[in-house]
């Protein structure tokens, strides 16, 4: 037996992030503005090297 969201061929934060959507919208208006801004999200990479993150040069103040 597999999870509905495998069976459809999408991953857990594709699930994750439809069942969010889906629960913003039916929010009512006053508290659905707040829940809007929790839609956005930054992401930050960092590449790796032998095992530590490379770090990149700050810019000259």
């Amino acid at each position: 037996m597999t999870n509905a969201w495998r069976a459809a061929g999408l991953t857990y934060i594709q699930y994750s992030n439809i069942c969010a959507k889906v629960l913003r919208q039916g929010l009512k208006s006053e508290l659905r503005a707040d829940a809007a801004k929790r839609e956005v999200s930054h992401v930050k990479f960092n590449p790796w090297e032998n095992g530590k993150p490379i770090r990149k040069a700050q810019p000259a103040e």
